[in-house]
């Protein structure tokens, strides 16, 4: 064990009685005769605990209490008192002590709160890490964009992030509309509460209601008992309500019942439940046009789109490419244990050149892929799908070269490549096509770098 302990008591057997129990069972252990040695003892070191006597000559066990926990440090401390002065002892709590434990000592009972102390200690440092490592994670900063409108969407997240106002995020599948709507959350009031995320076009239909509002035991087949829904889970944190559009309009209804009068119904109900929620919506659709096709309530539209974010597509962001392969391939090497340098010119330029469907989710699984097969130490052309392949070699069909005999090398390349292409890779058909022998299509195919086996 590495938790160290002091024990400090005017009193000489139970100092030591305490000390020596302590580091039998493990702990590294010091003692001081009262608070003035006490307070001498933790300069020089720092303590996980502290017992201390409250009744001590020079520095009084409330005065040594009081040190401690203005220091704001992150030693704990337990108080040895006598039952009659149980008084002291809840003094002491209000001074900052975490427990309190009654003489004559009861070793295994002091044994026992130890633990419980330590295992607390430890739990409570991990969820700062995770909390710590959670809002890192989630740091607008880490969204990777250079071009001008990511700096544009950046400026609204750092301006939306402190105030309360419901916002609706809107993008084509894969552009990041969920890292958006937690880097907003976490760099914000409500970082330390929830953040529950919906996909409302995940959630069957009939049960949608249900898992929002809650219900109550018996209001439909099923419902064994009470249920609290989205809403309450999410109560002064924020509710994440992705693929917005695809919500019933019964339910757009009392979506904007909640907006307004900030109120929830669970089903089966009578009397509404009062929520503090932040809401954050988020489409792949245009939801002015799905207004105008009457498929989305305007009323409610109107009330999401208080502040509205436009997340761009890769094809408006091409700048960002360059970084956020370095980002894939960063992450990627810590998550595989691999360490893959960077890639080639060419490979980037095949990115660039490609439609991207997709997103940045789509960029992020093909540096994966590449990843995976790679076996260099930068990952090349040959590491991309087939049909990035192919989408390279018709890019470049637009990309003659202006010298003659590169014009030529050029144009017999590609048309071995199409060629081959129409009669499946069967080389024999093609080379008769071609009008050459068999040997000849096998030479041209090595000149040109093209893999005479695929």
């Amino acid at each position: 064990m590495n938790e160290k302990i002091l024990v400090v008591d005017d009193e000489e057997i139970i100092r030591d009685s305490l000390s020596y129990i302590l580091q039998e069972e493990g702990y590294q252990v010091d003692s001081a005769v009262d608070g003035a040695d006490a307070l001498e003892k933790m300069a020089a070191k720092e303590y996980d605990l502290v017992f201390t006597d409250l009744k001590m000559p020079k520095v009084s066990g409330i005065e040594l209490l009081e040190k401690i926990s203005s220091n704001k440090s992150s030693t704990f401390s337990i108080v040895i008192t006598a039952y009659a002065s149980i008084d002291s002892a809840v003094s002491a709590l209000r001074s900052g002590a975490y427990d309190y434990i009654i003489k004559p000592l009861d070793f295994d009972y002091v044994l026992m709160k130890v633990k419980r102390l330590f295992e607390y200690k430890s739990l409570a440092k991990e969820n700062m890490i995770l909390r710590r490592e959670v809002n890192q994670k989630y740091d607008f900063s880490n969204i990777i964009g250079k071009s001008s409108k990511m700096q544009e969407v950046f400026e609204i997240i750092k301006k939306v992030s402190h105030s309360d106002g419901t916002v609706l995020i809107s993008g084509k599948t894969g552009t990041g509309k969920e890292l958006v709507a937690k880097a907003i959350h976490y760099n914000g009031p409500r970082a330390g509460e929830p953040m529950i995320t919906v996909n409302c076009g995940a959630i069957v239909e009939n049960l949608i209601e249900s898992e929002l509002f809650g219900h109550k035991k018996g209001s439909f087949t099923g419902a064994i008992k009470d249920k609290i829904g989205f809403f309450v889970a999410a109560d002064k944190g924020t509710l994440f309500l992705d693929e917005i559009s695809e919500l019933q309009t019964h339910l757009q209804v009392k979506l904007l019942r909640v907006l307004e009068n900030l109120e929830i119904t669970p089903v089966g109900a009578v009397k509404s439940i009062k929520v503090d929620v932040r809401i954050i919506a988020a489409t792949n659709k245009d939801l002015e046009e799905e207004v105008e096709l009457g498929n989305f309530r305007e009323d409610l539209y109107y009330r999401l789109n208080v502040v509205s974010l436009k997340l761009p597509s890769l094809k408006e962001r091409q700048d960002d490419i360059d970084l956020l392969i370095k980002h894939f391939i960063d992450k990627l090497n810590f998550e595989m244990g691999k360490n893959i340098e960077g890639v080639s010119d060419k490979f980037i330029s095949s990115l660039k050149h490609h439609n991207w469907k997709g997103e940045v989710r789509e960029l992020e699984n093909i540096i994966e892929r590449a990843m995976i097969f790679t076996d260099g130490p930068k990952l090349s052309v040959e590491d991309l799908p087939d049909s990035l392949k192919e989408e390279r070699f018709t890019s470049e069909l637009n990309e003659i070269p202006t010298h003659l005999s590169s014009a030529v090398n050029y144009f017999e390349r590609n048309h071995i490549i199409e060629e081959l292409k129409k009669n499946n890779g069967d080389k024999k058909t093609t080379s008769k096509l071609l009008g050459i022998s068999l040997s000849s299509l096998y030479r041209k195919l090595e000149h040109f770098g093209l893999d005479s086996h695929s």
